[in-house]
């Protein structure tokens, strides 16, 4: 399938340049069924993205086409296949504003990115409005009441209900109602990107480019301000998230060159503040608690602390009796612990030994003297090593990674891994022991085995912090020994 479509890709950039590719590096894929491929000629790169959902792709150029037109910095979307299935566009290069932060940290380099991705989205949300046809909008043309009923459903079935903790069910639908309502009626409504965050901020040496934003629709200004400065992978000071606000403000009445109600305005940006968080929570119940999936598990904590500090000092402006004393449940101590895992520390004498090994030369022994362990048998996996470009590499190349993730079921077989790990890591660690022995065998030891030892290493260590010892037995044996942390 993969290779039908890299011929396609292939004849469309054909028939807009002359210009031989000479190198095709597929992205890994985030949350959408969307593949994105990078082309590089001699001289410069470009984005091809395949997508069988020929509507978001005409939303998406048609949006990207009018953005443009406005000064927007959005892609320029160079030449459409006749299926409107793949289409070309600029390439902003791999540098997000979520990276810039986590390499750079809080300092003032990265608070001016903020400022100027700020000042971009209220251009593109009040100019990129200007005769913008809201038909082409994938779902509804405005984020009006049952839009923002939705987020709080979600957030209700698949978080809060999964807690059962008891509660009012129509008093509670009236607060919906009543929140609803009041974040409708906003005085400004423009273009409401809808998935403003850091990760979706592309950084190059032109400035800042938006992506993703074929989501959009009409809506409160103040959506895409909360969805940006309470992310929560930010962790955004109260200090840089009220300056950045005041400053966005700023920009606003810039633009429409006239004063607002900052009173109101922030009030309702609360309101908003308080939707985003509510529906990133239902995301991770729903991919967590739902799904099992490992990663959206371990962000839960991290979400509820960020409501926790939310409701302690931040005012929405509407009373919410039922609603508000039910979320006050839900950021109790007792609660975000459930989703806490426990942690090692410094004096906690568990090593996890991990190894990657072939079945060829048999399956590793436990030295520690306590025998058992998990052995992990990675041969249902579509073997890399069949590919003759794969042969020479590893588990740790970029191409094989690709392929793993991308082309077979390794992300499946390794959440299931660590929902069976993590049991028998937290009561380890609970009770002192020492050493518990975890094996990923494939036929040569080479590239499954040594993808998914790696994985599992890195997930123990983000999750429990606990001490890891790891090997990959059969590149060790070929004086392969880079084992990076």
């Amino acid at each position: 399938m993969q290779a039908s479509i890299i011929d396609i890709i292939r004849e469309l950039f054909t028939s807009y340049s002359p210009s031989p590719v000479i190198r095709t590096e597929k992205i890994p894929q985030s949350g959408s069924n969307r593949m994105y491929f990078r082309l590089w000629t001699a001289d410069r790169s470009y984005i091809a993205t395949y997508n069988d959902n020929v509507k978001e792709n005409r939303t998406f150029i048609y949006f990207s086409r009018h953005f443009r037109d406005q000064g927007c910095p959005v892609p320029e979307i160079y030449t459409v296949n006749a299926a409107y299935t793949v289409y070309l566009q600029e390439d902003f290069g791999d540098r997000s504003l979520l990276g810039e932060l986590e390499q750079h940290g809080h300092n003032d380099y990265v608070y001016g990115l903020f400022r100027q991705s700020l000042k971009a989205l209220a251009h593109l949300q009040i100019r990129g409005d200007q005769q913008l046809d809201y038909s082409w909008s994938i779902t509804s043309r405005e984020f009006g009441k049952q839009a923002i009923l939705s987020d709080l459903l979600y957030f209700k079935y698949y978080f809060l209900d999964t807690l059962q903790i008891p509660y009012d069910k129509e008093k509670l639908i009236d607060d919906f109602e009543a929140l609803s309502t009041y974040l409708m009626h906003v005085d400004q409504k423009y273009f409401m990107f809808r998935d403003f965050q850091s990760r979706n901020i592309m950084i190059n040496a032109e400035g800042i480019h938006f992506i993703d934003f074929q989501g959009g629709m009409k809506g409160a200004l103040q959506y895409d301000v909360a969805s940006m400065l309470w992310q929560a992978k930010a962790e955004l000071s109260d200090e840089w998230k009220n300056d950045l606000l005041v400053y966005y403000m700023d920009c606003v009445e810039t633009l429409l060159n006239t004063k607002i109600d900052r009173v109101r305005f922030v009030s309702q940006y609360n309101g908003y503040v308080l939707i985003r968080l509510l529906q990133v929570l239902g995301a991770y119940g729903f991919r967590g608690l739902f799904e099992r999936k490992a990663h959206f598990l371990t962000s839960i904590p991290l979400a509820l602390r960020n409501l926790q500090w939310f409701l302690a000092h931040k005012q929405v402006g509407i009373d919410l009796p039922e609603f508000e004393r039910l979320l006050g449940l839900v950021v109790e101590e007792e609660v975000i612990n459930r989703f806490e895992p426990l942690q090692a520390n410094e004096n906690t004498p568990l090593v996890v030994h991990i190894n990657s090994f072939s079945y060829r030369k048999g399956i590793p022994e436990d030295n520690s003297g306590n025998g058992g362990g998990f052995v992990f048998d990675c041969r249902g996996i579509l073997n890399p090593g069949r590919i003759a470009e794969f042969k020479p590499l590893t588990g740790r190349d970029k191409e094989v990674k690709d392929f793993l993730e991308q082309q077979t079921r390794m992300p499946e077989f390794l959440n299931s891994a660590y929902n069976i790990v993590d049991i028998a890591v937290e009561d380890y660690i609970k009770r002192d022991f020492e050493s518990l022995s975890i094996n990923f065998g494939c036929t040569g030891g080479q590239h499954r085995s040594v993808y998914a030892a790696d994985a599992l290493a890195r997930h123990l260590r983000n999750k429990f912090h606990v001490k890891i010892d790891l090997h990959h037995i059969m590149q060790e044996a070929k004086n392969w020994v880079n084992i990076p942390e």
